[in-house]
């Protein structure tokens, strides 16, 4: 039996019904006269509640809602007239709704109006979306810098403030922080910043060089001053004299070796192993530690006349997960920096990917973060980094593998971890794609990949 809408208009309300958008109708005098079960859906309003209503019920703080249907009802808009608009309503719950509407104005034969019919659909989390990514955008236009470091976060434009303030003086910095968080290219940047950036800068790692070697790597030798010494040699503090001398992991020296810093730092001279006259030198030190020296000192493990000579003007560089903020800025110039360089035509990260990077933990800081990128523009297949290109523990931080979990699933979960991964594989690792095959969404789909540790085949 062929239906005719026209002939029967339960037929068209039924219709109207089942749309997901919101359809209504208005009457010339500016009152719902038609709410229908997509507008209840939409906004929790029921057409009892709605009909024989002006159009600003739906009014809240800062939201519009249909009032601008009044105003059309007012004017001379011809009856073929489209009103497409943008606008806030105030859900029953409370809620502020984002949509997006069209009102016809209807008029009678004789050219008055009769009303109005309109529709609207819910663009809520597309909206919200579009204001993230444009305050990603902002950050990124905004974003500070001091040399090499990049942050906006407030943290970061702290230790901007600080560096800036050594940079302009020639005091002893002790640079402070968790291992991975900047403490060299801090270093470095006060050098660059200094009055002293035509110099020399030196950096060297006190923890990597034998305690044996490390008074002769600091201040030189004479030759034949012990076995192995086949010629004189300048120490660090002598070769960067003039400008700036980084000495990384610091609270590693022996109490032999900071008495013999202490010296250079307080005398500004330094006598070469196996020499008997000591050498002016003119240089600036900066500092690092990734330990808590005051506990150290309260140990006995470092001198307190050297802890107060080196703690002068301290900065402490902050951990990754203070400053989260700052993710999205590290993120995109990571790309730049390391994607480009390995000739992939990366332009970016997708929401979900940038979402786990957000939520990590990241143990290893902005090192670490580094070095995830570096992985996902290894793996990357596309013009944007995806969740399945991270690092697998970023992907499952718990550091769970695929058997382990395997262990714990029902049969059901087990098949639908089979279903998944067979998915990926037939997609060659396209979430979107194994997503449409497996009828699901994308963001169910890598939900699931992270609860049962599925290693994505490349």
């Amino acid at each position: 039996m062929e239906l005719d809408f026209r002939k029967d208009p339960s037929i068209l309300a039924s219709i109207i019904d089942a749309m997901a958008p919101g359809v209504f109708t208005v009457n010339a005098n500016g009152l719902f006269a038609a709410w229908s079960e997509g507008a209840e859906r939409i906004t929790g309003y029921s057409s009892a509640e709605v009909v024989g209503r002006p159009c600003d019920i739906l009014e809240g703080q800062n939201c519009k809602g249909f009032s601008t249907i009044a105003e059309l009802l007012r004017s001379n808009a011809p009856p073929t007239g489209m009103c497409n608009q943008e606008c806030k309503l105030s859900s029953k719950d409370g809620r502020t709704l984002f949509v997006h509407g069209s009102v016809r104005i209807l008029r009678d034969e004789n050219g008055a109006t009769a009303g109005a019919v309109g529709t609207f659909s819910d663009i809520t989390s597309m909206v919200q979306a579009n204001e993230k990514i444009a305050i990603l955008e902002q950050q990124a236009r905004g974003q500070q810098r001091f040399e090499r470091l990049i942050g906006n976060s407030q943290p970061m434009r702290e230790v901007f403030r600080r560096l800036k303030l050594a940079a302009d003086s020639d005091v002893t910095v002790l640079l402070t922080g968790e291992s991975g968080t900047g403490k060299e290219l801090a270093a470095a940047a006060i050098h660059a910043q200094s009055a002293r950036h035509d110099g020399t800068y030196l950096a060297m790692n006190c923890s990597a060089i034998p305690e044996s070697l490390l008074e002769s790597e600091l201040f030189g030798h004479l030759k034949g001053s012990f076995t192995g010494a086949s010629s004189d040699k300048i120490g660090v503090f002598e070769a960067a004299s003039g400008g700036t001398l980084f000495l990384d992991e610091v609270g590693d020296v022996s109490p032999a070796i900071q008495v013999k810093l202490l010296r250079v730092l307080q005398e500004h001279e330094v006598r070469r192993v196996g020499d008997s006259k000591n050498r002016k030198v003119d240089v600036r030190l900066v500092a690092a530690t990734n330990k808590d020296l005051r506990r150290l000192v309260a140990e006995g493990t470092i001198r307190e006349d050297f802890f107060y000579r080196i703690h002068v003007f301290e900065i402490r560089l902050p951990p990754l997960r203070e400053r989260k903020e700052d993710i999205p800025l590290l993120v995109d110039q990571f790309i730049h920096e390391l994607c480009r360089a390995k000739g992939r035509s990366v332009d970016g990260i997708a929401r979900d990917a940038l979402q786990l990077m957000m939520d990590y933990h990241w143990p290893g800081n902005v090192r670490q973060l580094r070095n995830a990128i570096e992985h996902a523009c290894v793996n990357v297949a596309g013009d944007r980094i995806s969740y399945l290109d991270l690092p697998p523990e970023l992907r499952d931080p718990h550091g769970s593998s695929l058997a382990d979990v395997s262990t714990d699933l029902s049969a059901d979960e087990r098949s639908e971890r089979d279903r998944i991964i067979e998915a990926l594989r037939q997609t060659g690792g396209n979430r979107t794609k194994a997503a449409e095959l497996l009828g699901t969404s994308r963001v169910t789909l890598w939900k699931k990949i992270g609860r049962y540790a599925i290693e994505v085949p490349g």
